[in-house]
């Protein structure tokens, strides 16, 4: 056991899903264990859950939807826009809420820089918004934003 010790310590290091078996091995083991202690079979944990994909709304542009309240037609996104690239010309159907947190963005005539944070009321519009260097925001925002 105390030659085993040290790689037992490494374990501790090494990403869950490297160290869970396989639903089939692990349920073969758990029957064999039930078989010859008596006791039912343990089932096997559940996976956390996953996590959402990101999906590409435009070329350079991709986020993953964080949240969605459909009764008040809101949405959490996480967004990315790689450098160069625009997000298109949109009027706001709620507020909307930005906070940069990595790279710059370009909103109209306002420059971003991580930890910035923008606020748009329902009705006003952005007409350029981009980013030279690429960067990734949390976006707050109406799901009925109209694109222009």
């Amino acid at each position: 056991m105390e030659t085993l010790r040290p790689i037992i310590g490494a374990f501790v290091s090494w990403p869950t899903d490297v160290l869970r078996p396989t639903e089939s091995v692990w349920d073969r083991l758990a029957r064999r264990i039930a078989a010859e202690t008596g006791q039912a079979p343990v089932l096997l944990p559940p996976l956390p859950p996953s996590e959402p994909d990101w999906e590409e709304a435009a070329p350079g542009l991709t986020y993953k939807m964080l949240a969605a309240d459909t009764e008040k037609d809101r949405v959490s996104l996480l967004v990315r826009l790689a450098p160069g690239a625009h997000y298109p010309p949109h009027r706001h159907a709620g507020v909307e809420e930005l906070y940069l947190l990595h790279g710059e963005l370009w909103i109209d005539d306002k420059k971003l820089y991580p930890g910035g944070y923008n606020r748009a009321e329902a009705g006003t519009g952005d007409q350029r918004v981009w980013s030279e260097t690429g960067c990734t925001c949390v976006l707050l925002t109406s799901a009925r934003d109209v694109l222009r």
